[in-house]
C-alpha cells in the first residue's frame, strides 16, 4: 500500500490503519480510497482481529479531506458518479469490527468521513475540526449528514455554514459529543490502542453484533430497529456466550471516565 499503513497485531487482536501522506496533510486520493477499502476487507476477513485503531501520520493534520491537487476523477455520466466515502467507510464495506479513531491537528471536509464512520473518537488537545466546503464555493452535503448523527442539527449546521472562519477545538468537540475523550498528543496513539485492545478482548460476536445493530438502527424507524435488534440478540448471544466461556476471567479494575 502506498498511502496507508496496515498493521495486524494478533497478540492484542487490534489492527492499526495509519493514513500515511503527512506531506499532503493526509488528504485522500482515489488511490487512498481504494487502499482503505482493501484494508477494511483485510481486517474483516482476519478472524484474529477484533478491533481497529484509525490514526494518521504527522503532527499537522489528521486529514485535510480530498486532495484537491490530485483529481479524484469521476465518470462522464453523472449517474455513475460515486461518493468517495463509500470506499473510506468501514460500515459501507460491511466491516462491523469496532473502530477507534485518534485525531490530531486539522480534521476538515472529507476527513469527517473517517470521524463519522468510527465507533469511538478521541482527539489530542491540538485537534481542530471544521468543514471548509462553503468557503471553497462547494455545497457541504455528504459529510454533514454523517456528522449530524453524532453531534446534532445545530452544531452540524454551524460547522457547515461557517466554513473556514470557525474551528471547533478539542474542548468544544468534547462538549458537543464529536469526541468522547481529549488527551495530550503524546498520549493519543497509546490511548487509542488501549481502548481498542480493551474492546478486542471481549467476545467478537458480541462487539460486532452491537456495532451492527446500533448503526443499522439509524436507518430504521424506532420499532423496526427494536425488532431487528431483538433478532440480533437471539442470533448472537449464544455464540458470544460460548466465546466468553473459552476465555480467562478478566480481573482488570474498571476505569472511571
Amino acid at each position: 500500500m502506498d498511502t496507508i499503513l496496515l498493521d495486524l497485531d494478533h497478540g492484542s487482536r487490534v489492527a492499526t490503519v495509519t493514513l500515511n501522506r503527512p506531506d499532503a496533510m493526509n488528504s485522500f486520493t482515489r488511490g487512498m480510497c481504494h487502499e482503505m477499502r482493501d484494508a477494511w476487507h483485510a481486517i474483516k476477513d482476519d478472524e484474529s482481529i477484533n478491533a481497529v485503531v484509525l490514526r494518521a501520520a504527522g503532527d499537522r493534520a489528521f486529514s485535510a479531506g480530498l486532495d484537491i491537487k490530485s483529481s479524484y476523477g469521476q465518470p462522464e455520466i453523472v449517474w455513475n458518479h460515486e461518493d468517495p466515502g463509500e470506499l473510506l467507510s468501514p460500515k459501507w464495506q460491511k466491516m462491523w469490527k469496532p473502530v477507534v479513531c485518534a485525531v490530531q491537528g486539522i480534521c476538515t471536509a472529507g476527513a469527517l468521513y473517517f470521524v463519522n464512520e468510527s465507533d469511538v473518537v478521541i482527539c489530542s488537545q491540538d485537534a481542530t475540526f471544521f468543514d471548509s466546503h462553503v468557503s471553497a464555493g462547494l455545497v457541504s452535503a455528504l459529510e454533514p449528514i454523517g456528522l449530524m448523527r453524532r453531534v446534532g442539527l445545530g452544531d452540524t449546521l454551524r460547522m457547515a455554514l461557517m466554513g473556514n472562519d470557525e474551528r471547533v477545538g478539542a474542548d468544544t468537540a468534547l462538549r458537543i459529543g464529536l469526541v468522547t475523550e481529549v488527551v495530550s498528543r503524546a498520549e493519543l496513539w497509546a490511548r487509542a490502542h488501549e481502548i481498542a485492545a480493551t474492546i478486542a478482548a471481549k467476545p467478537p460476536t458480541a462487539t460486532q453484533g452491537t456495532v451492527k445493530a446500533i448503526w443499522e438502527s439509524l436507518d430504521k424507524p424506532y420499532r423496526a430497529a427494536m425488532d431487528q435488534g431483538l433478532i440480533y440478540t437471539r442470533l448472537g448471544n449464544p455464540i458470544a456466550k460460548a466465546e466468553l466461556a473459552d476465555r480467562p476471567i478478566s480481573t482488570a479494575t474498571p476505569r472511571i471516565r
